[in-house]
This record gives structure tokens, sequence and C-alpha cells, in this order.
């Protein structure tokens, strides 16, 4: 059976963090940034505003500093490496995130067949933001679906791993499911939960991984 295995980016992939706080970073706003981050988390705003809002505060952001906020992310040990085992497996690996897309397709680089966000203008920012690029919660399911027409898989075949209530829809939707780091509301509904900083542990616990890493 071929597997699809689609990865949460913040929180997720990147340990005790989000693309938009180290972005934010960059540019000396991370204050802002943190406001916009605690009123998502209490769900007072929706990704569309988070999305809009965040657009305003980097209106100096440029590619240098996109590339700087990946390269010094805290990124789990071992992704490249879990990506490459799901490659040599025959199976397909990609990363869905409410993010921008200009970071999250970054994960290309690292080996991911394919990479999603929310889709903001070009960066530097010469237009405005079109509200209906930003992905929700039910949009990476429908992203989801998307990625199994292009790779000849169904909903049965993914393993969803993630680290918060934005990813609860699609644990919903999938059979299996990793909670890496996660909220307890979301620990609660994954088949798997693991906690710690090396993707290649979070991986094992599906029992497809060889030999030589131990689980915790």
């Amino acid at each position: 059976m071929t597997l699809l295995h689609l990865f949460d980016l913040d929180g997720t992939l990147m340990y005790g963090s989000a693309a938009p706080v180290e972005i934010s970073r960059q540019i000396g706003v991370s204050a802002e940034i943190g406001e916009l981050e605690r009123a998502f988390a209490k769900q007072e705003i929706s990704p569309q505003e988070f999305s809009v809002a965040a657009h305003a505060l980097w209106v100096e952001l440029t590619p240098a500093h996109v590339r700087a906020a990946f390269d010094g992310s805290p990124w789990l040990a071992g992704i490249r490496e879990v990506w490459r085992e799901i490659h040599e497996r025959g199976d397909y690996c990609a990363v869905i995130s409410l993010s921008p897309s200009f970071f999250v397709e970054l994960l290309l680089e690292w080996g991911a067949h394919a990479a999603h966000g929310s889709v903001y203008p070009s960066v530097p920012f010469t237009g405005p933001m079109d509200v209906a690029g930003i992905l929700t919660p039910e949009g990476k399911v429908e992203v989801a679906d998307r990625l199994c027409a292009r790779f000849g898989v169904n909903r049965a075949d993914c393993v969803a791993y993630g680290d918060s209530r934005t990813d609860a829809v699609l644990f919903e939707a999938v059979p299996r499911s990793v909670a890496v780091n996660a909220r307890p509301y979301l620990a609660e509904r994954a088949t798997y939960v693991y906690e710690g900083r090396d993707l290649r542990e979070a991986y094992q616990l599906l029992g497809l991984a060889p030999p030589g890493v131990e689980a915790s």
C-alpha cells in the first residue's frame, strides 16, 4: 500500500514556534505577531483575519528575510532523513500549513513531494492580500484530497501529523494520525502521540521506519 504522509508545519515540523513568528523576528515585529498568534489560538480571529493583519505587519519583508527566517527556525531533527525514507519506500510526503506559501514551499528543497500554504502576494509585497487564497482547517482536507488524486491514493492511505486544533479536521478525515508536541485537544484525537525533537522518532511510531532509532 502506498502511503501519503501529510505534515503540518507550525509547532509540528518546527519546535515551539511558527513561520509567522520566525518571519516577524527578522523585521522586528515579534510583539505584534505575538498578539495575533494569541488571538488566533483563542479563536478570537479567523485565519483570514490573521493573514491580512500579518501581511500589513510585513511591509518591509524581503526574500532575504524569508530565507534567514527559514534557515534560523527551530526545526525538528531528522526531517530530511524521514522524507528520504518515505521516498525510498515509494510513499509520498507533503506539507499543508496555514502559514504563508512563500515560506512553506521552501520545504520542497528538503524533499517534500508537495508543499501548500496560504497564498500571499510575492515578496516583497506589491499588491493586496486576496483572502480567497488563505487556507483554513477545512481547506487542509481539500488540499489533502487534491494530493490524493495527484498521487493516486485515497484518504484511507493517508497519515496526518499535527499539533493543534487547526489539524483536528484533517485528523478526523484520515485513519492514522500522529500528534507531535501537541495540545491535549489534538493528542486525545490522535492515533499516536509523540513528545520530542526528532521526527525520526515520531515516524517510527507507525512501525514503518528501519531499526536504529528508538521512539520515546
